[in-house]
């Protein structure tokens, strides 16, 4: 019978002794924690003043820049696997299923932008009566042309699972092909609208 009290208080200390050392190190995080807040809370915030947008007093020196159309594809980089626990889910298609489904969506758009484009200005310049220079034309075809790989593998991974199957794969096409339509249409009106009027001087 003593044997097992003393058995017993033996693996009572031995408990004790665990806990102590794990409050300890318990102890320490928590320390190194309220460091690092306390570190943060020293550094100076940022602060951004007001910006302020005057498109009418803007002065087009060089063409530069990106015309967005929809969101914008840099914000979908990185974007390919998604980790649960043990499990990963991966893109939509196989590298080789999305790249041809990429391609015959691209040579669409390609052809539309090539020949509608310059209608949807000139449409734009009736609409807000502004004169848009040649040397937009070309800027915006390539701009598009630059985003469209991107958009199109948006658009792919945002296909329902239950519809990633060959039955499907026209009425995704043309979908996507009519959504990227609407997204160009909307950045070509928003970029024209934007541009300062060349006709008051």
């Amino acid at each position: 019978m003593y044997q097992d009290f003393y058995e017993y208080i033996r693996k009572l200390h031995l408990f004790v002794e665990s806990q102590e050392q794990r409050i300890r190190q318990l102890e320490y995080s928590l320390n190194e924690m309220q460091k690092e807040i306390q570190e943060l809370k020293a550094k100076p915030p940022i602060s951004v003043g007001r910006i302020e947008y005057k498109f009418d007093q803007l002065k087009v020196e060089t063409l530069e820049g990106t015309l967005n159309i929809g969101l914008n594809p840099s914000d979908m980089q990185g974007i390919e696997d998604f980790a649960v626990g043990n499990q990963t889910l991966s893109t939509p298609f196989s590298p080789a299923e999305q790249m041809r489904q990429t391609i015959d969506v691209e040579d669409e758009i390609l052809n539309y932008v090539d020949s509608d484009s310059e209608n949807i200005i000139s449409a734009c310049e009736k609409e807000f009566s502004k004169t848009v220079d040649s040397s937009y034309y070309s800027f915006i075809k390539e701009d598009i042309k630059k985003q469209l790989p991107g958009r199109i593998e948006h658009y792919l991974n945002q296909i329902p699972m239950q519809k990633r199957q060959p039955e499907y794969e026209v009425e995704n096409k043309d979908k996507i092909i009519q959504q990227l339509k609407i997204d160009i249409e909307k950045g070509i009106t928003a970029f024209v609208r934007n541009l300062p009027d060349t006709r008051k001087g």
